[in-house]
């Protein structure tokens, strides 16, 4: 099925959610479904499905009944997140492009305040915040200072990377047309947190809408200590690779490596208090990644089982 050109006046937009053997992707689907859109906002669905084989195909067919607008299915068979990324940026018709998580449901208002934002600001890439929405049986320092959450950082006052758990993309813009996730990254995670940084790099504008909320629910796999420490090596990894492509490697990483420690021995000095504690342990282990990043040493992998061989199919 194709997409029908926006009328005139009208803003056209594809949602894309990248999916790999994710049975919440149904949640996801239905949340999109009840999007409250404005008369001017027209919307259509892609699914990237990134399992060997094409496991979400009956699910997001059985959907495309249900749901209120057009929602295509796109096979990209490699376990590769970042390949899955690139065949939503090659199958989006719309004046702007917006990236969800599978596991994730947004609000009503989602879109609307997504678009709002990327409308009044100019901005070439528009962020929302991901809400975690913890279990009762999640440990009660990890839902006090809730480590899941994400949202942007700013840096001198401006945002200079993001994320791709809840944000949306103008495809007229310089800055996006023709750029593209790493397929090197795509299973070891960092595609998103290298693109956006390229992306402001090369001049492109970072703009951050708080009422675009999305919630993503933390498993019980997701509510352990073990669990964000891995997420917080590779991130850190990540932004040490980063790094060392700008900057000499050795000086940044003796100043990582300073800050590991100081991180460290801040959470030996709030040992007694959970929450604390394991914030500072986790900037501690954030920042060994930063070093191993920066001394080139291998990124670990958090995605996908062994890739399988085979183009990108579309339906």
């Amino acid at each position: 099925m194709t997409n029908r050109p926006a009328s005139p006046g009208m803003t056209a937009v594809d949602i894309c959610v990248c999916t790999y053997r994710r049975p919440y992707l149904e949640q996801t689907l239905r949340s999109l479904a009840a999007l409250e859109l404005p008369a001017a906002l027209r919307a259509r669905v892609i699914v990237a499905d990134n399992d060997s084989g094409p496991s979400a195909r009956e699910l997001v067919e059985a959907m495309a009944k249900e749901l209120p607008f057009e929602l295509r299915y796109v096979h990209c068979p490699a376990s590769n997140i970042s390949l899955a990324r690139n065949a939503c940026l090659d199958a989006a018709e719309g004046d702007f492009l917006a990236f969800i998580d599978d596991d994730s449901t947004v609000s009503p208002q989602w879109l609307a305040r997504l678009v709002e934002m990327a409308t009044d600001s100019g901005a070439d890439a528009v962020l929302g915040p991901v809400r975690a929405a913890y279990p009762p049986s999640a440990p009660a320092w990890m839902r006090r200072g809730d480590f899941h959450s994400t949202g942007p950082v700013r840096v001198g006052g401006e945002i200079r990377t993001g994320y791709s758990g809840n944000v949306l993309l103008a495809r007229a813009s310089a800055h996006v047309k023709g750029r593209r996730f790493n397929l090197a990254l795509g299973r070891s995670g960092g595609e998103d947190t290298e693109y956006f940084s390229q992306l402001h790099r090369s001049g492109g504008k970072i703009a951050y809408a708080p009422d675009a909320v999305a919630y993503e629910p933390v498993t019980d796999e997701r509510a352990r200590f073990s669990w964000l420490a891995k997420r917080r090596f590779r991130s850190g990894q990540t932004h040490g690779r980063l790094l060392a492509s700008r900057h000499r490697a050795l000086p940044q990483a003796c100043l990582a490596a300073a800050k590991a420690a100081f991180s460290f021995g801040a959470a030996v000095v709030f040992a007694a208090i959970a929450h604390r504690r394991n914030r500072q342990a986790l900037r501690g282990v954030m920042h060994a990644g930063v070093v191993s990043g920066l001394l080139g040493l291998r990124e670990i992998r958090l995605y996908g089982d062994d890739p399988a061989k085979g183009q990108t199919h579309a339906a």
